[in-house]
Parts: structure tokens; C-alpha cells; sequence
């Protein structure tokens, strides 16, 4: 058996009591004592938290023409940004099918720092570096740099008050020396609220941390497991590979035709989604709002309201925000917003209705 690999502020972890499990192949902290995953998530919706997502993967395309090789490979058009800007994207098959979700970051037109899913880097960064032109050079970095995201309403207070840049637009990043430290701040998220993601060198992420985590303290916030994050991503509908986008799930599917760049000359998968695009056949994902009582889990079938299965779970979870179930579901084209259905919980019928997500409104645009 393999063993799991750690982040570089495990100790951090272990020292507070976390819960912990495995993700992607990384032993990382689902939830905290003395709070849980609802308090948690309360936090971060209502002042601040602070989560160790540093299993997330780091890789570097750099040499003459990165952008433009980068942009001919992954959907998103990168020429709708700038140095400094960063976009969602994803790395797919000849057949669209996702292999990863990614944010890019552009640091210039030779240098593009890419934060893949933490099980699906290697894989990624091997296409890459297969089809890489001679003086493109890959890197994967996963453990040469931490991540830490700071989450919430109070966000900006908590990297204010240790003198970290504030204030960028939403999906930019900043990069300076704090404590003559370099490290990257970058305006991103997964939980739908104002916030930002710090990287900083491997080595010296516990530093950072511990600063963070004292002035999050002094802010009414707390430490935040990978459980908060996904029923904080979860209200927002954001995808999680391997779940709601997978090599069987493509961006069309999955809801995520908005990150494809249809009008670029090329990148990887474009024909096949092309093609699936205009043919309007394919299951899309609704969203699913719990009205009876049960919460639903991936896997689980949902059925019309005369017992046709017409759809399945991708991911379900209690909303500690609205305090009822909530799914993603990828559901027949015949299944429409507002329609009744019921999902299959165990055995047992629960109704839902379908809507379109996010199911909580929030500020993660707020300037």
C-alpha cells in the first residue's frame, strides 16, 4: 500500500486534532474539533476561515510561445487575459472528456503557472510536456510550493493586517516579498465568498500559516477542513472533478461551456465537443434543492414524478447555509428548471426541486 504524501504544515494539523482522510492521494484535514464542518462553514460564510489545500498541484510552462502553446491545448481562451490574471479552464480528451480543471495563471506571454486537481498533476503535465514544442519546458512543482486559502467576508482584514496585498480584481494575483519571503497572492477561491489563495515557497508555508491563522483567530474565524470546502463549493455549484466533470462528464454537461474558447483555432477535445454542443442530446447538470427530508449522495438515482429514472447524483450535501439537502444531478434534457423529481436516498424517496445553482447568494465578485 502506498502511503499517503502530507502537506508541508501537516504537523499543524495533527498538533490541532484534525480529522483527516485521504484526497488525491495527499492525508489532508477534513474538519476540526471544536467546530466541525458546519461551524466551519458558518465561519467562512458569515467572517473568515483559513484551509490547507496545498495537495492542490503547481506546474510551470515556460520558454518562447508558453501562453500561445498553453492556449492551443487547454479550453479556455487565455487571450481574454492578461499578465497577472488568472482563468478557469480544463484539460480534456480527444473525445472531451475532462481529465482535470485548472486555474492558469498568466505571469507573462513566456510563463504560465498552472494549479491543477492534486490526482490528476502528473497526468497533466505529462500531456503537456508529450506534446510541448522544443523550447517549452514543463515543470511539475507539486512539492515546491504550499497553498493556503483565506476565505470569507473578513478576508481582506486578515491579509491587511500582515501587510499582504488586498484589493486586486477578482481571478488576479500579486506577487511580493512578505517577511522577505516571495509569495503569491492571488484573488481565487472554491467557496463562492470574497477571498484569496496564498502560495508561498514549500519550505516556508508553516510560517505563513501561523501568521494567518492568528490574525483569522483574531477575526472571529477558524481553521477549515476539506469537508467545509466542499459543502461550500457544493452551494455554489462549482464542480468537483471526478464527481460533477470526469472523462465521462464533458464541459457541455457539465455546465461548463462558458470556460471553452469555441472560437480558438484549437485545443484539445474541440471537435468532439463541437459536435456534442450542437447536438443537444447529451444529459446536462441541474441543480437539485431537497423539499422532502433526506440528504442526497452521489451515486443516487432521481426519478420523474411517474418513476422514470432520468437522472443521477454527481454530488450531494446537507447546506449548513439554507439547512436542507442539496445536489448536483445529471439529469435527461427533458428534466427542466422547476420541474418536481424525486431522488432515490437508500432505498428511500426524496422529493426535490430542480433549479440552476449557485443556491446561496454571495460576494465572491465584490470589489
Amino acid at each position: 500500500m502506498t502511503s499517503l504524501l502530507t502537506s508541508p504544515i501537516h504537523d499543524r494539523h495533527v498538533a490541532l486534532g484534525a480529522k483527516m482522510a485521504d484526497f488525491g492521494g495527499w492525508e489532508m484535514p477534513i474538519e476540526y474539533p471544536g467546530g466541525g464542518v458546519v461551524a466551519e462553514h458558518t465561519a467562512v460564510r458569515e467572517r473568515v476561515g483559513i484551509f490547507d489545500v496545498s495537495h492542490l498541484g503547481k506546474a510551470r510552462v515556460s520558454g518562447p510561445g508558453a501562453l500561445a502553446f498553453v492556449n492551443s491545448c487547454f479550453t479556455n481562451d487565455l487571450r481574454k487575459i492578461g499578465p497577472g490574471q488568472a482563468q478557469y479552464t480544463m484539460c480534456c480528451a480527444e473525445d472531451g472528456g475532462v481529465v482535470d480543471d485548472l486555474i492558469q495563471y498568466v505571469r507573462s506571454e513566456d510563463d504560465v503557472f498552472l494549479i491543477p486537481n492534486a490526482a490528476n498533476t502528473t497526468k497533466v503535465v505529462e500531456l503537456l510536456q508529450a506534446a510541448a514544442p522544443e523550447g517549452i519546458t514543463v515543470e511539475n512543482l507539486h512539492d515546491r510550493y504550499g497553498v493556503i486559502a483565506v476565505q470569507g467576508t473578513k478576508s481582506d482584514e486578515v491579509l491587511e493586517a500582515l501587510g499582504l496585498p488586498v484589493d486586486h480584481d477578482y481571478m488576479s494575483f500579486v506577487e511580493v516579498d512578505w517577511q522577505g519571503l516571495p509569495v503569491i497572492v492571488c484573488r481565487t477561491g472554491y467557496t463562492g465568498e470574497r477571498g484569496y489563495e496564498i502560495v508561498p515557497a514549500w519550505d516556508v508555508t508553516g510560517s505563513v500559516w501561523d501568521a494567518l491563522a492568528a490574525e483569522v483567530a483574531r477575526h472571529g474565524g477558524m481553521p477549515c477542513g476539506l469537508g467545509a470546502r466542499d459543502t461550500l463549493r457544493t452551494e455554489m455549484g462549482y464542480p468537483l472533478h471526478g464527481n460533477d466533470l470526469s472523462l465521462d462528464i464533458t464541459p457541455v454537461m457539465a455546465g461548463a461551456a462558458w470556460a471553452v474558447g469555441w472560437d480558438k483555432e484549437s485545443f484539445w477535445g474541440k471537435e468532439a465537443l463541437t459536435e456534442q454542443r450542437a447536438a443537444k442530446e447529451s444529459r446536462l447538470t441541474r441543480g437539485l434543492l431537497v423539499t422532502g427530508r433526506g440528504i442526497p449522495r452521489s451515486h443516487c438515482e432521481v426519478k420523474s414524478a411517474d418513476g422514470a429514472v432520468v437522472g443521477v447524483v454527481t454530488s450531494g450535501t446537507f447546506s449548513p447555509t439554507l439547512k436542507q439537502g442539496i445536489a448536483l444531478a445529471l439529469c435527461d434534457r427533458s428534466v427542466k428548471l422547476g420541474d418536481e423529481v424525486v431522488i432515490d436516498v437508500r432505498g428511500r424517496e426524496v422529493t426535490a426541486t430542480v433549479t440552476k445553482p449557485p443556491f446561496v447568494e454571495v460576494g465572491v465578485r465584490e470589489s
